[in-house]
């Protein structure tokens, strides 16, 4: 089924297809942002190895930044990827099935997923909120605050709930 025709049906079904034209441009722009991070995290391993191997001198933040930037780069990209269907899925038995069956086993799973999203996102803010109120650091040689480390994982669980919504939203019922 094509974008706009799911948009065209939810927005017959009186569902506001505004969401999730919304909810796909802000999960497609989170995946930039993702892939930008994943390529900082990869810019900073090969600066590490190039200061430690030919340089010879030690490193200081390349590993924590690293570590950071690729944990940012998975949970920023996980609307995308939900959006797209690329997750992984064991697909044998809603493939079985025809119909209402069918719908019901994709709402339900949608439902389930959607449910652990947003414990997952209740959890990372409660997270950042105290790493930030509490000025936590990582406690390593660079020490960097570690409430942006957490902010991203929190935000990516929260847009991961939002898309949820607009795949729940999308579902012919």
């Amino acid at each position: 089924m094509s974008q706009s025709s799911s948009y065209r049906r939810a927005s017959e079904r009186g569902i506001p297809g505004g969401y999730i034209r919304c909810m796909d441009a802000i999960s497609v722009a989170s995946a930039i942002l993702a892939g930008a991070l994943l390529a900082l995290g990869v810019l900073s391993v090969v600066h590490m190895v190039f200061m430690r191997y030919v340089m010879g001198e030690s490193t200081v933040w390349q590993t924590e930044f690293t570590t950071f930037a690729i944990s940012a780069s998975m949970l920023l990209g996980t609307p995308y990827v939900l959006k797209t269907g690329g997750h992984v899925a064991v697909t044998v038995l809603p493939d079985a099935l025809k119909g209402l069956p069918k719908r019901l086993m994709r709402i339900s799973a949608s439902l389930v997923g959607l449910a652990f999203c947003l414990a997952l996102a209740y959890g990372c803010w409660y997270y950042f909120y105290e790493a930030y109120a509490a000025d936590w650091t990582t406690g390593t040689v660079w020490n960097p605050p570690l409430w942006p480390a957490i902010l991203p994982v929190a935000v990516g669980a929260s847009l991961l709930s939002l898309q949820y919504v607009a795949e729940i939203l999308r579902l012919e019922l």
